[in-house]
């Protein structure tokens, strides 16, 4: 299927329209059958939304349409094509006079019903549908808006004390404004007091409807454990395709806050706290046996010189007295006196 002229396809990717409310056009959508075999098809127009991963999607053939696929009128609900054929669908587009201003998206479907055995035999019905996309924009004010909801945050430490650990936003992303839009999410992360503060940009997001929503994951490595850590996960708005937002609407943000105990960090603290420890006790150690070995030193000197002391004599001449005398010789005695005991001549 593609967009297409009374003539065949010309090129448009989608079908993109910008009307009034109350306004009416008729286009066409080219149908080919590649096929050796004619095809009856189901042909229908329905309503698109945005996956929960950012995907674009129709309604379930069994959905009844609210918006744009229920102001598409086509020619038949069925359709056969020959062989190796194609047919140029025209349809009517016509715009409700309540419309609300803004983006609308949706999808003609050709579907083909099939039947098919499951794993266990069993015969089940399978649809195959293809799509062209219709983007259709109402005129009035357009209120561009994304907000973040739901956010949840995970802190993941290293075991290397050393390095920070990764941290983990998940959040979900909801247009709530009526024109479709993209998105540029952040993830900023600071300590108490604003401490290390700094933030990452995520992958860009893809097209979002008006009304729906997706869920995103934006990861930051090398987050220091400063015990309780404040997250903000931020969304800036962009355009889609050639469109032109003026005024830049805000961004969407929301903040949450995660434990990031330090507990390698703690650990190897603890552990130069005990080497710290075991070294001073060391210290201490070495110092009181210094201490002890010198006052022993002390002690055994003094001992020493005590014991010196007990074996000197009494008196203060080294001699004893043997009771001779030796008596001075006179001045111009040539001779000299001779040493006498004490009882001779007696």
């Amino acid at each position: 299927m593609a967009p297409s002229s009374a003539k065949g396809p010309n090129g448009r990717a989608a079908f993109n329209y910008k009307l009034d409310p109350g306004a009416t056009l008729t286009d066409y959508v080219a149908v080919t059958n590649h096929s050796t075999r004619p095809l009856t098809l189901s042909l229908y127009a329905s309503d698109a939304f945005t996956t929960k991963q950012g995907g674009f999607d129709l309604l379930a053939g069994g959905q009844q349409p609210t918006d744009v696929g229920s102001w598409v009128r086509l020619p038949s609900r069925t359709l056969t094509i020959p062989s190796t054929s194609r047919l140029d669908v025209p349809f009517t587009l016509t715009v409700p006079r309540n419309a609300t201003p803004g983006d609308h998206a949706g999808g003609i479907v050709a579907s083909l019903a099939a039947t098919a055995a499951d794993a266990q035999g069993s015969q089940v019905s399978v649809d195959h549908r293809v799509g062209a996309r219709i983007y259709l924009r109402v005129t009035g004010e357009l209120q561009p808006a994304l907000t973040v909801e739901n956010l949840r945050v995970q802190h993941t430490g290293s075991l290397n004390p050393l390095a920070g650990g990764t941290l983990s936003a998940t959040f979900t992303v909801r247009n709530t404004g009526n024109a479709r839009l993209s998105g540029q999410p952040a993830l900023g992360v600071a300590g108490p007091f604003g401490l290390a503060r700094r933030s990452v940009d995520g992958a860009a997001l893809p097209e979002i409807l008006p009304g729906g929503e997706l869920t995103t994951t934006v990861p930051m490595s090398g987050a220091l454990p400063l015990i309780r850590l404040t997250a903000s996960a931020t969304v800036t708005p962009a355009a889609v395709g050639d469109q032109v937002l003026d005024p830049p609407p805000r961004a969407g943000a929301a903040e949450a806050t995660v434990w990031a105990v330090p507990w390698p960090q703690l650990a190897l603290l603890a552990l130069l706290a005990l080497a710290g420890w075991a070294l001073i006790v060391a210290r201490r150690r070495r110092a009181a046996q210094l201490a002890q070995a010198v006052a022993a030193a002390r002690e055994e000197g003094r001992a020493q010189a005590g014991r010196e002391a007990g074996q000197a004599p009494d008196g203060p001449d080294a001699t004893a007295d043997t009771g001779t005398s030796v008596q001075p010789q006179a001045a111009g005695d040539g001779g000299t006196r001779t040493r006498q005991p004490p009882d001779a001549g007696r």
